[in-house]
């Protein structure tokens, strides 16, 4: 993988918070240290929390600084104003940049958007929701990459697979009729069913 990229979502895969709202700084400083910690060729990239973006522009550089040399990021991730973007740019940080698309907002508007976000300073567009009609036109018209998840394709420079998703980790993923390369959270259920089901029958385990 080239870019391994620490979302909000951790909040909520991993610690059982309702929305990628609640997050706060101070949490996705732990996870972006661990996996900084382990990322020996890929750039790791960091979500600036709801909070810090909401407070304003000052708050927003603030916690992508502390992200990039307290937790290591290479790389933060925004969802803001072009204005926060460059900001954090004069700060001397690389910014991913997170737009949205949709079917009712016009190619356009989106083409425009990606284009204030690059001459912002962005490194690299996330471009959430694309398809193929506006995420071709985006990709074309601007000179960095520009990759995605949720309704990103071929169609764009690269794609973001939620790891979770990927791997089915995770209790909804049991049943999930997501497209994942595996089913980690079944098998789990398997393998810690037969342990109980040992335990309780007095087996021996090895190791």
């Amino acid at each position: 993988m080239d870019l391994i990229f620490v979302g909000d979502s951790v909040g909520a895969n991993l610690w059982g918070q309702p929305t990628e709202a609640e997050v706060t700084l101070d949490e996705m400083l732990l996870a972006c240290k661990a996996v900084a910690r382990g990322a020996t060729r890929a750039l790791v990239s960091c979500d600036i929390p709801h909070g810090p973006v909401q407070a304003g522009t000052q708050h927003a550089v603030s916690a992508a600084v502390r992200l990039a040399k307290a937790g290591g990021a290479g790389m933060v991730k925004i969802f803001g104003t072009p204005e926060t973007v460059r900001a954090i740019v004069r700060a001397g940080i690389p910014v991913f940049a997170e737009f949205h698309g949709g079917k009712d907002v016009p190619t356009a508007k989106l083409v425009e958007d990606a284009k204030r976000l690059e001459e912002a300073g962005a490194a690299l567009l996330d471009f959430r929701h694309s398809g193929p009609e506006a995420g071709a036109a985006v990709a074309k018209a601007v000179k960095i990459p520009v990759i995605g998840g949720l309704g990103g394709g071929p169609w764009l420079d690269g794609r973001v697979r939620l790891a979770h998703t990927a791997i089915g980790y995770g209790a909804k993923w049991i049943d999930s009729t997501a497209e994942t390369y595996a089913n980690t959270a079944r098998l789990s259920l398997q393998a810690f069913t037969q342990l109980i089901a040992d335990v309780r029958a007095g087996r021996q385990i090895k190791g």
